[in-house]
């Protein structure tokens, strides 16, 4: 039977790496989720566009044009709530006393 330390006598992951490295990997790590999200977006807002722009030539079929433009609308749809709710909490944390 393995014995489990107590967890106020484990040192915390600061304590481990150091105040400065935690500091600087999570807003590395938060820029990167947040450019990867968005090249994500673009690039399916961007295949949508090949896609119909094939449709309207006769190249593609219109069921996939028909989802990409979905596939469009939904990626959009999701930007725009992320967006909203970033704002919502900059005018939260804007409007918090001090």
């Amino acid at each position: 039977m393995t014995v489990v330390a107590p967890i106020g006598l484990t040192p915390s992951v600061g304590q481990a790496l150091g105040p400065s490295t935690v500091g600087k990997t999570a807003a590395a790590d938060w820029a990167s989720t947040i450019g990867e999200a968005a090249h994500s977006a673009v690039q399916s807002l961007h295949q949508a566009e090949q896609v119909t722009a094939s449709g309207i030539a006769g190249k593609t079929d219109t069921q996939a044009v028909v989802q990409a433009l979905t596939s469009a609308e939904l990626t959009m749809q999701t930007v725009v709530a992320v967006r909203d709710k970033v704002l919502s909490a900059y005018n939260d944390i804007i409007h918090m006393n001090i």
